[in-house]
């Protein structure tokens, strides 16, 4: 970085991935101001704190989790990063799937507590299938772990948002359908104890899942 030459020092400005942490990037961003001083920073709220949220949520969850389970991709830094967070906060084995089809029923051999959370873009569906997983097998006690409310929201640029409403407007009748659907799905899953769990809690950076009856 040291030999880094530029034209102008007042016109740096820093950006990074959406999915770094906030530690991990300020880290780089100090160095950067000692060898630009004038370094411009992007408002607070082009930043996204997901996946800071989340490696804070899931060491508050590791140092009582006998096995952490952390969904998404092999080939996602952040989702791996994750596995590495848990580890180090204590979490005595981690484990990183894609699906809840690929979790091993013998790694919950002598295990207790289930820590599980997932990469920043990760769909909340796919968290739901490794929670209704574990509920199948007794692990259906859940606890949310957010230690903060991800409250921040990122506005569409207003010619995606125009053409959004276009392609809606012109699917809507299949959209109402869908909807129709999606009622009748979220009525049945309602009475489930991670549905309950969860509810409210869209996105939420932790869990940590107990068979049903047992001391916290």
């Amino acid at each position: 970085m040291k030999n880094v030459e530029v034209r102008d020092e007042s016109k740096v400005v820093w950006l990074s991935q959406t999915t770094l942490s906030v530690d991990e990037t300020m880290e780089t961003v100090d160095a950067l101001k000692e060898r630009f001083p004038q370094l411009i920073s992007p408002p607070s709220d082009d930043i996204c704190y997901a996946t800071q949220n989340r490696q804070t949520a899931i060491k508050q969850v590791a140092a009582e989790s006998d096995l952490v389970i952390v969904v998404g991709s092999k080939n996602s830094s952040n989702s791996v990063r994750l596995v590495e967070v848990a580890l180090g906060a204590g979490a005595k084995a981690g484990h990183l799937v894609d699906y809840a089809s690929e979790i091993d029923e013998a790694w919950l051999e002598g295990v207790t507590t289930v820590g599980v959370t997932s990469g920043a873009s990760v769909p909340d569906v796919l968290v739901e299938g490794v929670l209704e997983w574990l509920a199948e097998r007794g692990f259906g006690d859940v606890e949310v772990v957010q230690p903060m409310q991800e409250s921040l929201t990122f506005s569409l640029p207003k010619e995606l948002r125009r053409d959004l409403r276009a392609e809606a407007a012109a699917a809507s009748g299949e959209q109402e359908a869908q909807a129709v659907s999606g009622e009748q799905e979220a009525s049945a899953a309602a009475g489930r104890p991670e549905a309950q769990a969860a509810a409210g809690q869209p996105g939420a950076p932790a869990v940590a899942a107990r068979p049903e009856g047992s001391q916290l």
